[in-house]
């Protein structure tokens, strides 16, 4: 380009200026007076365009605002925990001995006082006669002494000797019995037995396993939950489980005991629900998801579009006599029609969701008519349905 034509535009650009800063500036018209150039009159200078002050180009940004609303949130936690039987015993015989006997088979449904297995007992049982032996001898003197007594040819003291020398045999024959009973391993309850580690003819000794009985009519599955929701959870509420062998099967249940501190390294209260398993499709030790729900705190209500994001975190555009206003706000939960969102903002509030590129802190800002909107109230001023909940940002 050549050099004149790069000084014209200079020139036409200093001027522009000038002319520019001459006419918008009161200040300006002083200056010009003094250096004997042309002062624009107030009232040209009130005919022109108003500079742009953030309002938009010849009044205020026109938005799109609905009010906020007042919702409850959801309170609803998930979790994994595994399943055990509601009773469960590694059966294990009292006393040492050799098994003669197992009654039972694997994976069979026993009572309660079923015989599981049987030691050899031949000591036992001639024990057994001998205290009944002792018994009758003891009760036979018992009873002639009796019959002396008038006669008077029996002392008190003899009759005594005699009293207590039946109760020794009588307690010796409990003994008896006793070691005889313990011969018999039963079942302390009702449940199946699990695969048997043991055959006949083992010697076996009081800390050999016999067997492992479970109840498994009811499953426990303990879980975690954060501490937050400790207030929430009571024994008695009810959850919803499924199996992750089996997806499919939604299961019914309810919390069944809740511990009483709050783990310091992970922040969680363990709590345990339970199952019931009526019809047999369950087993100890599958994994579980538990989902507990409840009903939340109330929050105010604004849709998804009104959530800006800065550096400090969220905010809202608020309407506040006819002036936009930055609010900052804290995520409670999210849904696909709404935001639960905790700060200052009040129910009733107009929140921006269109318009808001164009806003500035302080802007003067005119409420457009949108008629997708509803009347508010409990979600409705939102102009959608209630969805599921996605995602807590709590």
């Amino acid at each position: 380009m050549a050099w004149w034509k790069q000084i014209a535009i200079i020139l036409f650009l200093v001027a522009a200026t000038g002319l520019v800063w001459a006419w918008h500036v009161p200040a300006a018209a002083p200056f010009l007076a003094r250096i004997g150039l042309p002062v624009p009159d107030a009232a040209e200078r009130a005919t022109a365009p108003p500079p742009f002050s953030g309002e938009g180009f010849g009044g205020p940004v026109e938005v799109v605002a609905v009010p906020a609303v007042e919702d409850r949130a959801d309170g609803r936690i998930a979790a994994i925990g595994d399943g055990r039987a509601i009773r469960s015993v590694a059966v294990t015989p009292l006393v040492s001995g050799r098994l003669v006997e197992v009654p039972v088979v694997s994976g069979q449904k026993v009572e309660a006082g079923e015989i599981l297995a049987l030691l050899d007992s031949d000591a036992e049982e001639i024990g057994v006669e001998r205290a009944e032996l002792a018994v009758a001898d003891a009760s036979a003197a018992l009873d002639r002494f009796q019959r002396l007594r008038n006669t008077g040819a029996v002392t008190a003291v003899q009759l005594r000797e005699a009293q207590l020398a039946l109760d020794r045999a009588r307690l010796e024959l409990r003994d008896a019995e006793l070691a005889l009973e313990r011969r018999r391993i039963v079942a302390p309850f009702a449940g199946f037995v699990g695969i048997l580690p043991i055959e006949p003819g083992e010697q076996v000794s009081t800390t050999t396993e016999i067997a492992r009985l479970e109840d498994r009519s009811r499953i426990l599955v303990d879980f975690r939950v954060p501490e937050r929701w400790v207030g929430e959870v009571r024994a008695g509420d009810a959850i919803v489980a499924t199996a992750l062998a089996r997806p499919a099967l939604l299961l019914e249940g309810e919390i069944h005991a809740i511990d009483n501190r709050i783990d310091p390294e992970s922040r969680t209260l363990l709590v345990q629900a339970m199952i019931d398993n009526r019809h047999d499709l369950l087993r100890p030790g599958m994994a579980f998801r538990i989902e507990l729900s409840f009903r939340g705190e109330v929050h105010v209500a604004v849709p998804p579009l009104a959530i800006q994001w800065a550096s400090d975190g969220a905010y809202v555009w608020t309407v506040i006599e006819e002036r936009a206003e930055r609010t900052p706000v804290r995520i409670v939960q999210r849904w696909s029609d709404r935001v639960l969102v905790a700060g200052e903002l009040a129910p009733g509030t107009p929140v921006v969701t269109e318009g808001v590129q164009r806003l500035r802190d302080g802007a003067a800002v005119m409420i457009r008519p949108d008629p997708a909107t509803m009347p508010a109230g409990d979600g409705a001023g939102l102009g959608l349905s209630r969805a599921a909940p996605q995602a807590s940002d709590a």
